[in-house]
């Protein structure tokens, strides 16, 4: 459910340094999407992001894992995530509802908070997340 993705350089000795360590992963990134996903993959977005189809979380954090590794910075550089989890709340049910973009979503991606809290302390175990914003409403 997530909306971005995005990186925190956060092994930098300087500003100068994190400015380079984005940007040398901006570009690795650019790569690893035009390999997996074509040179369209690639058009950037409103916020300068990259906007591949991807089909499920893992695939990103993937990619952006693969990024990383491939610039060099393993380790250096963590992962930040915008959940935007206001977009999909259903307050009327107190649900989250992760198929909001289909008329009829599957009954299995109609989450509850607990649920919520239960996909974030996974994917935070097995990606270096530091930073989740937006992951409730």
């Amino acid at each position: 459910p997530m909306q971005e993705f995005m990186i925190a350089p956060v092994g930098a000795r300087s500003f100068k340094e994190a400015l380079q360590m984005g940007g040398e992963v901006y570009q690795s990134l650019k790569n690893v999407v035009k390999s997996n996903y074509g040179k369209a993959a690639v058009a950037v977005g409103d916020e300068g992001g990259f906007a591949p189809n991807i089909q499920d979380n893992d695939e990103g954090l993937m990619a952006l894992m693969d990024a990383i590794a491939d610039a060099g910075h393993g380790g250096k550089v963590k992962i930040a995530m915008d959940i935007a989890a206001s977009e999909f709340y259903v307050a009327d049910d107190k649900t989250y509802n992760l198929g909001f973009k289909v008329e009829d979503p599957d009954p299995s991606l109609i989450k509850t908070t607990a649920d919520m809290m239960a996909f974030y302390k996974d994917i935070v175990e097995r990606y270096p997340i530091i930073s989740i914003e937006d992951p409730f409403d």
